[in-house]
């Protein structure tokens, strides 16, 4: 090496720019690169998690933000005010014709956007065109158009609607049911994280028992199948931290699990997560019109009928409440207008003639 290249070599290793000192051959490190920020959405997603809300619940308000900002030319919504909610919401009321219950859920979500993830008081909406309130009752059906329906249907099918009408369960309570959650002794069922992420106790039908216990031996027999294969069942974020082994624990099976494995994209395990809702949804969809019933029944349909049906039998409404785990008792009272239009008494002018 000649006597200039070694000159240079050490003038350029004691610079002010290299960190390293004399006896350096690099200039200095350049700076450590910043993380990349997390992205809006991911964001608003991992704030819904940590505050425990229903998976349905984070998949409808995060789909009317991403309205919301689409709607604004895709402007980021730090970038928006209380004007410009007024004229999202104004827009789905007069052009989309959206209902009073669709347009309050785009509000809800769209404040727990700026509250909660932006830290952001965006202060009152005013001159918000709101959608008229219909003044609708649930659709309820009788209980020989019950017997009908639960006729057409067969297997696991009829025994999670049977549940959803037995003990008034909503669709995804029934669905994410394990099997801790049934006392056969006392016949009473738990429902775990409700709406509201609230417990509650409703009844276990005993017209049901067998065929449940049948159900229940069916998991066994699945539940040792994936124990040899490694194979958990799925659970809430914060269920592995408190209880380890939950997830291969005979309570924390599910009442009705899927047929088929869930890869976990996160941690890369395959998991039984319990069935789809959809399973049940077209069921009963058909099962309806087999039957010939014009009503517009649905799976919450059999929790409605529930309600009526224990309200035309004489139970109270504030038992009724408790069962259906309504936290207002203004919720529950829906079901006197149903129940009462045929207990009346009133006759038809044109029946006296």
């Amino acid at each position: 090496m000649s006597a200039e290249m070694v000159k240079e070599l050490q003038s350029a290793s004691e610079s002010p720019l290299s960190p390293r000192g004399p006896g350096a051959l690099f200039l200095a490190d350049p700076p450590p690169r910043k993380p990349r920020p997390r992205k809006l959405i991911q964001c608003i997603r991992d704030t819904f998690r940590a505050r425990h809300y229903a998976y349905g619940t984070e998949q409808a308000y995060v789909g009317w933000i991403k309205r919301y900002i689409a709607f604004h030319g895709m402007e980021h919504p730090a970038r928006l005010d209380a004007e410009h909610v007024r004229e999202f919401l104004t827009y789905l009321a007069v052009d989309r014709g959206v209902s009073v219950s669709t347009q309050s859920q785009a509000l809800s979500g769209i404040k727990f956007l700026y509250v909660q993830v932006l830290g952001v008081d965006i202060g009152p909406v005013h001159g918000v065109e709101r959608s008229r309130k219909p003044k609708t009752l649930p659709i309820v059906l009788s209980k020989d158009e019950v017997k009908t329906v639960l006729r057409r249907l067969k297997g696991t099918p009829l025994l999670m609607a049977s549940l959803l009408y037995g003990s008034g369960l909503r669709l995804s309570e029934c669905m994410t049911l394990r099997v801790k959650d049934l006392d056969f002794e006392s016949g009473q069922l738990w429902v775990r994280g409700g709406k509201g992420a609230k417990d509650r106790w409703t009844l276990l039908p005993k017209s049901v028992v067998s065929s449940l216990r049948a159900q229940i031996e069916r998991v066994r027999e699945l539940w040792d199948s994936d124990r040899a294969r490694g194979i958990n069942t799925s659970l809430s974020p914060g269920i592995p931290r408190k209880y380890v082994n939950a997830g291969s624990e005979w309570g924390w099976q599910y009442v009705f699990p899927a047929s088929r494995l869930w890869n976990n994209a996160e941690t890369g395990q395959r998991l039984r997560h319990h069935q789809h809702e959809s399973v049940l949804q077209r069921a009963v969809k058909a099962a309806v019109r087999k039957s010939g019933i014009a009503k517009q029944a649905s799976c919450h349909t059999f929790r409605h009928s529930f309600a009526t049906h224990l309200l035309e039998a004489g139970y109270s409404i504030r038992v009724i409440q408790k069962l259906l785990g309504h936290e207002d008792i203004r919720t529950t009272m829906q079901y006197t207008h149903v129940a009462g239009s045929a207990a009346d008494g009133v006759r038809s002018p044109i029946d006296m003639l």
